[in-house]
């Protein structure tokens, strides 16, 4: 069904319940799980702190990968969240992208937030988790 799966990591509690569920449905199908992590500038690392923000990018994602069993790979790209894990998803070929429901709602969704813009571009199928409380 699903061979790679992309999801976006981040340290919110939303997040980390749409990386769960990605984590847990490609541990069930023996996908492959990419987190995608966007920190900094849109135009690329200019400086000491943007590269100070992606190897922060990259310990985030490693200390929520630890502990589950699973085939993971981890990326860290400067720029808008939604283009990080759509350029993401092209690059590794993915059939599935999972997101959170949060931003969904009002002028978020007139706006773009991430969610809608995923769902909205992506060129594989999306798995929108509800990450309300």
């Amino acid at each position: 069904m699903y061979k790679t799966i992309v999801v976006g990591a981040h340290k919110s509690v939303t997040a980390r319940r749409a990386m769960t569920e990605a984590a847990e449905l490609a541990r069930a199908l023996g996908a492959h799980l990419h987190l995608v992590s966007a920190y900094g500038k849109d135009s690329g690392p200019i400086d000491g702190k943007d590269t100070a923000a992606r190897v922060d990018a990259e310990r985030a994602m490693e200390s929520m990968i630890a502990g589950l069993s699973g085939q993971f790979s981890t990326h860290a790209l400067p720029g808008d969240p939604a283009k990080a894990i759509l350029s993401v998803a092209d690059e590794v070929g993915a059939d599935l992208v999972v997101v959170g429901n949060k931003g969904m709602k009002g002028r978020g969704r007139v706006l773009g937030s991430v969610p809608n813009d995923i769902a909205h571009k992506a060129r594989c199928s999306v798995l929108i988790v509800n990450t309300e409380e």
